[in-house]
């Protein structure tokens, strides 16, 4: 059975023993002459080293286009500026690839796991050559996908160790909402006779103050989820690279 390309890379990144690990395509598009400039990049000191199709040989409507938005997005919300995320041909240091555990559709999200933990980060032009053989399966359709894993991927960047911080700071804004909604309910009900059978800001307050507790109570089970998932597996909420001056 065919698990999908990021199961492949998880399985790659898994059995892989190398001290540098350097996934690509086997579509025939990236350039294995490649391999040693990005291997020249991490004996610079970078973790990951990213490539980008530059000169890419893909249709500009269907691959290319799609391509550049989804780019421009991923950077702009994961701080994790690159041309490329959707090239495969990548090399990562071993040590990095420990901590990064991929689902879905994340395997274009690596080097933003990757950071996550510490990892520096570049990227590089590589080689693209025209597809000979078979047809590709991405394009506009994959859109859906792409946006529900950044999701995803932010939620872990941010609130991974913190949900309360988000799902209680949305609760919090729509009490206030509800609680402004029921004082200006209150107000027409007492000075200006209003029926609140007529008042549809009764039925916004009530559904305001409702989900401001739902937000809430999310929150506080995700801070549930999250300490048992860490404290359960023994995770830490850091990572070091390097201990000094330690015996």
């Amino acid at each position: 059975r065919n698990f999908g390309q990021t199961a492949a890379m998880a399985a790659g990144f898994d059995l892989a023993i190398g001290r540098v690990v350097v996934p690509m395509d086997g579509d025939l598009q990236n350039d294995p002459l490649d391999i040693p400039l990005l291997l020249a990049r991490i004996d610079d000191g970078y973790d990951v080293v990213s490539g980008w199709r530059k000169d890419r040989k893909d249709t500009f409507v269907n691959r290319r286009l799609p391509s550049i938005m989804a780019n421009f997005i991923i950077s702009r919300m994961t701080g994790v500026h690159l041309h490329d995320y959707g090239c495969t041909l990548k090399a990562y240091r071993r040590e990095v690839l420990e901590d990064v555990n991929l689902y879905g559709e994340m395997h274009r999200f690596v080097p933003v796991l990757a950071a996550q933990v510490g990892a520096r980060v570049t990227e590089m032009p590589v080689r693209h050559h025209e597809r000979l053989h078979g047809q590709s399966k991405y394009g506009i359709s994959r859109t859906m996908k792409v946006i529900l894993d950044l999701m995803t991927v932010k939620f872990l960047l941010s609130y991974s160790t913190k949900p309360i911080q988000l799902f209680g700071r949305w609760g919090i804004y729509t009490l206030f909402a509800g609680t402004l909604s029921g004082g200006a309910t209150v107000y027409m009900k007492l000075f200006e006779q209003m029926s609140m059978n007529r008042n549809p800001l009764l039925i916004l307050t009530c559904f305001l103050l409702f989900m401001g507790v739902q937000f809430i109570v999310m929150g506080l089970l995700a801070e549930l989820s999250a300490r048992t998932y860490y404290e359960a597996q023994g995770k830490q909420i850091y990572n070091i690279k390097e201990k000094l001056n330690f015996g």
